[in-house]
This record gives structure tokens, sequence and C-alpha cells, in this order.
């Protein structure tokens, strides 16, 4: 089945017993045991372990992004976080330079306390990845685009890199989503989403997911799902419930939205306020080729500098009428914010960078808004 038609039906089977055609939200935290507690594998015992919302969820996202297995999380930091706690003390891992802000403090505030070693780099050019290697790297993790500056990585380059050297390659494929970008097929062994933001695809659900191309049953599936059992960073049924609920519209609402994010970049990248425009769709992108080879859409995010810097910036984003100023992005309504003010100190962002996630409104009423906030 092609990916739309997977999105409206995988975990959306029919109710036994009462036909709905849309599933029930089972809010249980714990479910009655066999006798003897010998238990199937696919049985239910406690909400922390496994929950049917949950379950179906997990079924969907694997199916769409093509991997053989799914774990759903309370949001996407909760994603990622599984990934380095299956790690060692003492294991290296490689992530890109204009890395999203969450895990930036995480890796440098928390992860050095458990041993881990954690080097950034720029993976616009993959030789930097080689150059990066060590006898101990164990993974290497790419955004592409990157958030905010929407860096361009090769993603297979650095798959055959990490692979080469023994290491895993795990991809944040949030930004591209699954409809453009399909890192699995380009040799990933995991993805991960902030279901938070296309999937969920509304601003009202938080949660995360990683997709992984081997079995459940492979060391790095039990290695994952051990840290999701025991850490219990898992999404409410409700959650499960809202995600699942929002998943049949994904495909329409990101062509949609990318259409619109391809005029808003066309606009911008013409107007004399502006200095830079960051979208890999526009020839001017210094990552255009490699993402025209790897994605089939270029996505709803960029970001765009004014030229006279941060103040400017500021200015613009007070003056905007229908695009909402607020953190987050991959809902039905557009939204802009100043990175720097939202990274804080220390941030590598340039002052005057502001990320634009364009939403379901008309293209033209978005122009005519950004048009009258730049004036």
């Amino acid at each position: 089945m092609k990916l739309e038609t997977l999105a409206v039906h995988v975990g959306r089977g029919i109710e036994p017993g009462t036909g709905a055609v849309t599933p029930s939200i089972i809010p249980a935290t714990t479910f009655e045991r066999a006798s003897d507690y010998d238990e199937a594998p696919e049985k239910h015992t406690y909400n922390r372990i496994s929950n049917p919302n949950r379950a179906a969820l997990e079924r969907a996202l694997a199916a769409i992004e093509g991997g053989q297995t799914a774990l759903a999380f309370g949001s996407g930091m909760a994603a990622i976080t599984a990934v380095m706690q299956s790690l060692s003390a003492g294991d290296h891992a490689i992530m890109p330079d204009d890395l999203y802000v969450g895990l930036r403090q995480l890796v440098q505030q928390v992860l050095p306390r458990w041993g881990l070693q954690i080097d950034l780099v720029d993976m616009s050019d993959p030789e930097n990845v080689r150059r990066a290697l060590r006898p101990n790297t164990r993974l290497v993790w790419i955004e592409s685009p990157s958030n905010p500056g929407l860096k361009i990585t090769d993603i297979a380059a650095v798959v055959e890199i990490a692979h080469s050297a023994g290491a895993l390659c795990g991809v944040d494929n949030t930004w591209a989503t699954a409809i453009w970008q399909r890192p699995l097929e380009l040799g990933a062994d995991i993805v991960m989403h902030a279901t938070t933001k296309y999937v969920g695809g509304h601003s009202d659900v938080l949660g995360g997911c990683l997709i992984i191309s081997a079995e459940e049953a492979s060391e790095l599936g039990q290695r994952l799902r051990t840290v999701q059992k025991l850490g219990g960073g898992v999404p409410s049924p409700f959650d499960c419930w809202l995600l699942l609920r929002s998943l049949p519209t994904m495909p329409a609402r990101v062509r949609l939205q990318t259409a619109n994010a391809v005029q808003v970049a066309n606009f911008l990248h013409g107007h004399p306020q502006v200095s830079v425009v960051r979208y890999p769709g526009l020839a001017s992108h210094p990552g255009h080729a490699i993402a025209a080879r790897q994605m089939s859409g270029f996505g709803a995010m960029l970001s765009f500098e004014v030229g006279e810097g941060r103040e400017a910036a500021m200015a613009v984003a007070a003056k905007v009428k229908l695009i909402t100023r607020a953190t987050s992005l991959g809902g039905v309504e557009s939204l802009i914010e100043h990175r720097v003010s939202v990274e804080g100190p220390g941030s590598p962002t340039p002052p005057g960078l502001l990320r634009l996630s364009v939403g379901l409104e008309h293209p033209d009423d978005i122009i005519e808004d950004l048009a009258q906030a730049l004036r």
C-alpha cells in the first residue's frame, strides 16, 4: 500500500464487538494476568510496559516510516534520551554542530556525567564525520534539515562512514517527515520523530518515537525497548489516541504546508529587507543538490535573517498579526520565533534569524502578513 493508505488504515481496524471505525481509548493502568502468570508476549499487563493504544500507534508509525519496529515516547526528547541511554559509559557519539537546542543542552550538561563522549561537527561535509571518528564511536546522529539552520547532510554518505566504523547511525526526521525523506531506505538504523510536530499536527499533544530497521528481537530493539519500559517516558493512552487520530491527515497536511512554504521562501528570497533565506528548496541553498537527491519534497520549515540583525528581527516578529509568535512547529497554524531569544546564552544561531513554521493558511495571507511586518 502507498503511504497515504497506510496512514489511514494501519492501527485503525474495526473495533470488535461494537463495529466502531475509530479505536477506543483504553486508559487502564493495569490488566488482568493469567492465573499461572505465563503471559503471551503480546498480552498487556501494565501501562508503562504496553497499552493497546500505544501498540496501535507503534504499528502505524513503523509502517509509515518503513521500519520493522517503532517505540513511542512521551516527547521527542524522551525518545532521543532513550537512544543515548542505550549506550555505555565511555562510548563516543558524533552529532551535528547545528543541533536542536534541547539535545545540545542534554549532551553538554547531562550526558558527560554518564561518561559519554560527544563531538559536534559540521555534517554538511561528510568528511568532518570521518575525521571525528574514534575507536569507541558507537553512534552518529544526523539532523537533516537541521534546526534552525536548515543544513543538509548527505545521509547515505554519513551512514556509510558510521557503519565502516561499526557505529549506528540515527536520523532526526522530524522536519522532513516520512512524506519527503526515507532515512531507513538510505541505510540508517534509527529514525526519530518529535510526534508533537507533523504527526500530531494540531499543537495539542506531546510525543516522540523511534523507528528502527531491525526486529524488536534484535540487540538494538531489545536495548531500546528495555529503556522505554524501565525508564517510563511513555505517552498516555489518550496521547497515543490523539496521534493515531491525526496520522491519516498527515500526508495531505504536509504536502499543502510544503507547497505554501515554497511560495513563502520565494517571496522572502526576493525581499530587500531579508539578507538570507534558509530553505533547501531554493537553488541558492548550499545543500540544495543533496536535498533534491534524498528528499522528494523540501518540507514546510524555513528560517531567514533580517539584514539589520537582532533588533530588526525582533521587530518583525513583534509586528506579525496572522502568524503566531510561539515555539514548536508542524501545526496547522503558522508560527514564528526569534530563535536566539529561545535558545538563550551561548547559542550559535545568528542573532537576526527568525524560524518560520508554515501552516495551512492561504499562502497569500501568510506572505501579506510577512510583507507588512517587514515594512
